[in-house]
């Protein structure tokens, strides 16, 4: 009698034939997501991708400050932890208590929230969020008229992608406060850092955020998309994730709100004159450009743009500002307020997609680099006056 099949064998071997089948349809499907993942698209774009338009702000000979040596590698700026937990709590001043801001709350009653409790919170966000133009000292390769250009850029692509004021103003915060943690930041790396920041800030601020193709097509083809993608984790990682501060733009919108407001107004509803306001971002704008505006807070700066506009004693009760603490800003502002009628006024846009009762809020681009040079000028003057003609010199009694 023949012996009777081993079944258990018949079904080993079954199953072994079925699992290489399997072995082999999962190893092709590996091998097909493998060829299409991310770094290989990025390999494929870098040999075969073609160098996109960029927006006109790019094609100026200025902006060669900017994207010099950006032809290079880009190297990511890699520091320890521990230094960046120690540069920024060496900068980060927490306030606890109401004894530590002396001047009462200047808001409105807001029903169930307290107005206390919220100039609280406002004022103690603006002194833990550090902001310095001493960070030029720890980046010997850049010079103040980099900083400048690449915010006039950064001003230019929010307008093409109609994106608000604060987004702007964010991006400008991150910006300043990610160069305080760094050192020896290469020239050629400030446009990769200026557009990351613009894309955090987008998402932080917009309902509809550029998409980050977009944000790396302004570019021109320097940076691509995985590079930002990089370069968003190290700055986050740098600020530590805090990325609400109250900007700049932010304070003067609430002083102005308050200043056209009557006992029956809603805080939250705008109050103000649309073509008002853009006269003083406008302003606001031009200074932010400038190095020396990070030796004010932001609520200063705001208050200061105020008083060019109202009377200074109004500013500073709404504001809770002393005198002395506006009078050294405004008196560094007077020269860009005084040049801003000579290049007529700003006008307030129409957007195709922005409603009109928003179209104050979205940032617009004007020459503000022809406008600060012109304040540099009028304050080197200011510091070498020209001697009087001969016969306007009196002589000296001997």
């Amino acid at each position: 009698m023949a012996p009777a099949p081993n079944t258990n064998i018949t079904l080993s071997r079954r199953n072994t034939t079925k699992a290489a089948k399997t072995m082999t349809r999962r190893s092709g499907r590996l091998q097909k997501r493998s060829e299409n993942s991310p770094g290989q698209k990025c390999k494929a774009k870098q040999c075969n991708r073609k160098k996109v338009q960029p927006l006109s702000k790019l094609q100026c000979e200025k902006n060669q400050l900017v994207h010099e040596d950006a032809s290079r590698p880009c190297a990511l700026i890699e520091t320890p932890e521990k230094a960046l937990r120690d540069d920024f709590e060496s900068g980060y001043i927490v306030l606890t208590s109401r004894e530590s801001l002396l001047q009462p709350s200047p808001l409105p009653h807001f029903g169930r929230e307290s107005s206390e409790d919220v100039w609280v919170k406002m004022v103690v966000k603006e002194q833990n969020y550090r902001h310095s133009k001493s960070f030029m000292l720890k980046h010997p390769r850049i010079q103040p008229r980099m900083r400048s250009i690449l915010l006039d850029w950064l001003i230019e692509v929010s307008e093409a992608y109609t994106l608000h004021r604060q987004t702007f103003y964010l991006a400008q915060d991150y910006f300043d406060r990610f160069m305080l943690t760094q050192n020896n930041i290469e020239k050629g790396m400030l446009q990769l850092i200026g557009i990351t920041c613009l894309f955090i800030a987008a998402k932080m601020e917009e309902a509809c955020p550029p998409k980050l193709s977009q944000m790396a097509y302004v570019t021109a083809g320097t940076y691509y998309e995985h590079e930002i993608l990089q370069m968003e984790l190290i700055i986050l990682k740098a600020l530590c994730w805090n990325l609400c501060p109250e900007t700049a733009v932010s304070w003067l919108k609430l002083y102005f709100q308050m200043t056209s407001m009557n006992s029956d107004s809603d805080l939250l509803e705008s109050q103000f004159p649309q073509d008002a306001y853009v006269q003083m971002t406008r302003l606001l704008d031009v200074c932010i450009l400038n190095i020396n505006s990070l030796d004010f807070q932001y609520r200063v700066l705001a208050a200061s743009v105020l008083c060019h506009f109202i009377q200074q004693e109004t500013v500073e009760k709404l504001s809770g500002l002393s005198k002395e603490d506006i009078q050294p800003c405004v008196n560094w502002m007077a020269p860009s307020a005084e040049l801003g009628s000579r290049f007529g006024r700003a006008e307030l846009r129409d957007f195709p997609t922005i409603k009109s009762e928003d179209r104050h809020n979205i940032q617009m681009h004007t020459d503000y680099m022809t406008m600060l040079e012109a304040v540099s000028q009028k304050e080197a003057n200011s510091q070498f006056p020209t001697p009087p003609n001969s016969t306007e010199k009196t002589l000296c009694p001997y």
